[in-house]
């Protein structure tokens, strides 16, 4: 079985298209939060996952639109959450504040979470994961911190897809990933899309500028 793995969308449409084109067939596909946020199209990013009936957990920034507060935000996020909450229908918000904090799912074998299983907030970087994240499923999904990285065990594997929408590994190509059921093993791939469009919108939309772009170089 081959799952694809998508995490923090953040509203760019034209990223998350991108990769949505290249990925191949899959037997399903998962995302590990924050589909809404800094970027212009929340709504198209809501709607990707609602018609696909992806299988989603809520991170911070779906979190803060949907309970109308920007939490310790900084300017760049803040105006992305304020964005998205103005612009989705009731019925995408509703989708949002539907979401749980985490789920698993294909039999158990896959558990996603936005941060860390203990916290959804909480930041997990490449240098700390460990064996100790996994409970008894197969594969630990997160999100959170846009860096991709994976880090097979003995008793499973943890996995960040990266960021399609806004990478922060220093690699401006979307991201996301490609898992194997039935081997565990794991396949990080990186998309190539129109930045400059996204920096032109995020303009026209009165959007810090620099949450374009940033993009340029996947900070």
């Amino acid at each position: 079985m081959l799952v694809g793995l998508l995490s923090d969308l953040h509203g760019n449409e034209p990223a998350l298209s991108a990769v949505l084109d290249d990925m191949p067939p899959v037997d399903a596909l998962v995302c590990a939060g924050d589909v809404v946020g800094y970027n212009p199209w929340p709504g198209a990013c809501v709607d990707a996952m609602r018609e696909r009936d992806v299988p989603t957990v809520r991170g911070n920034h779906d979190r803060a639109v949907v309970t109308d507060t920007s939490f310790a935000f900084n300017s760049m996020a803040g105006a992305g959450v304020e964005h998205a909450r103005e612009r989705l229908t009731d019925d995408q918000l509703a989708w949002l504040g539907e979401l749980p904090t985490e789920r698993t799912v294909l039999d158990g074998r896959v558990k996603l979470v936005h941060g860390h299983p203990s916290d959804p907030d909480r930041y997990t970087y490449p240098g700390m994961f460990s064996e100790r994240l996994l409970g008894d499923e197969d594969a630990l999904v997160m999100g959170h911190t846009h860096v991709q990285h994976h880090e097979r065990y003995g008793s499973g594997v943890v996995v960040n897809p990266g960021s399609v929408g806004q990478p922060r590994d220093g690699d401006p190509d979307a991201a996301y990933a490609l898992l194997d059921l039935d081997t565990l093993e794991v396949e990080e791939r990186r998309v190539p899309y129109d930045v400059e469009t996204v920096v032109e919108a995020v303009r026209d939309a009165g959007l810090p500028e620099e949450i374009g772009t940033r993009l340029r170089k996947g900070r």
